[in-house]
């Protein structure tokens, strides 16, 4: 199952994708959600290889997911894989500047399952898959209008 969006961020290319990079906020926010978030890799700077181990409670279970960065292209791309008990993920990131000042990232995320009790899941999500689209839509275009007031306050200092 896949979802994908595309957004025009007012900043510059390598703005966004720094922004992109710091993992350590979206850590935080995975926390504040209730979820354990653990970096095992010892890289210092971000680069593939990078990986987290997560723990969070879902449908009263608590599920364990392992995070990777697979491709880290600066600043053009950037994909992550991850994976848990039945679920594989892909997340990519892909960035193209359209004006010295705007650029439009490309997010999308593709589900897949490993047995059956995940691709009964995956095919009840495709059932509500209208509602989930809107959904990530709205959450990837909140996050660049979040991203464009973050630059605007970095420009303003």
């Amino acid at each position: 199952m896949k979802f994908s969006t595309k957004e025009d961020v007012e900043a510059p290319i390598e703005a966004v994708f720094d922004m992109l990079c710091d993992f350590e906020s979206f850590e935080r926010s995975a926390m504040r959600r209730g979820a354990e978030v653990q970096r095992v890799d010892t890289m210092s700077k971000p680069g593939v290889g990078m990986t987290w181990n997560a723990v969070f409670p879902l449908r009263g279970k608590r599920r364990e997911l392992t995070i990777e960065m697979v491709t880290f292209d600066r600043p053009n791309e950037m994909v992550i894989d991850s994976m848990s008990q039945g679920l594989a993920g892909q997340m990519s990131f892909e960035l193209m500047p359209l004006s010295r000042n705007t650029t439009r990232v490309l997010v999308a995320l593709e589900i897949k399952p490993l047995n059956l009790s995940a691709r009964l899941w995956v095919q009840s999500l495709k059932l509500a898959k209208a509602t989930l689209s809107k959904k990530y839509k709205e959450r990837v275009a909140e996050y660049a209008r979040s991203m464009e007031e973050r630059h605007a306050r970095c420009v303003k200092v």
